[in-house]
């Protein structure tokens, strides 16, 4: 398990129900290691400021993080971590690699709406 304060996402069937359950959902799909935990933090510090995002983390060695691995808007990605937003069970947004928090920002502005 990741060691964040983020909604760990276990499995395929808790992958679907977060994505059932709520309209905007932003997961860090990745390890312990040094890009993908600024990322995680970025993430633990949005959450207050994006309440009607549901943030969360999954861990990219389990074998059903192939939900996120195999997706067509993942295919080419190298670098961890992976990171889909998903608006009403529909990926609009991946990316890999280290993000920053302007960065992450911008695709939650863009995707979601600003918090107002």
């Amino acid at each position: 398990m990741l060691h964040t304060n983020l909604t760990h996402v276990l499995s395929k069937d808790e992958h679907s129900k977060l994505l059932q359950e709520n309209e905007n959902v932003m997961i860090c799909c990745g390890r312990m290691g040094p890009m993908c935990i600024p990322v995680y933090e970025a993430m633990e510090e949005l959450e207050n400021e994006y309440p009607h995002v549901k943030f969360a983390d999954m861990e990219f060695d389990l074998p059903d993080a192939s939900v996120i691995r195999d997706l067509p808007e993942c295919r080419n990605f190298a670098g961890l971590p992976f990171v889909v937003y998903y608006k009403n069970g529909k990926v609009v947004k991946a990316t890999s690699s280290i993000q920053t928090r302007d960065q992450i920002t911008a695709i939650l502005d863009e995707h979601f709406g600003k918090n107002n």
